[in-house]
């Protein structure tokens, strides 16, 4: 019943920025966890962000701490990922996902079970 869809991604060089979005079609959005993950070719698909029910908490991967940004809105059913200071080696396939059980929040891709198709980020040197 829950149907997730990234937009925003594209090319841009480094050092730009990106805004990615996740539009959540269920209707308890807001009891839910969301986390953000890449994957680059050739590699395997890894945590990138993550936010609480309520968007009071978040967690980032090491790699893009201090650059990138989650938020959510929770009255537009709406999950964000803001891409600052992209490098190269940034570039994958970004995927949304929702976590399976309501309140909980973890940096686990097993702890999500709706995915949405992917937005492609390309940075270039």
């Amino acid at each position: 019943q829950v149907q997730l869809e990234e937009s925003g991604g594209g090319l841009v060089q480094a050092g730009g920025s990106l805004r990615l979005s996740c539009a959540h079609s269920g209707r308890s959005f807001n009891v839910y966890a969301m986390g953000w993950f890449r994957q680059a070719p050739g590699k395997e698909r890894e945590f990138v962000a993550a936010i609480n029910w309520s968007g009071g908490s978040t967690y980032y991967a090491d790699s893009v701490k201090g650059r990138f940004t989650i938020s959510r809105d929770n009255a537009k059913n709406t999950v964000y990922l803001q891409l600052n200071s992209l490098k190269p080696e940034d570039t994958a396939v970004y995927y949304c996902a929702k976590a399976s059980r309501p309140v909980l929040t973890s940096t686990a891709l097993d702890f999500y079970d709706y995915w949405g198709q992917g937005t492609q980020v390309t940075v270039s040197s």
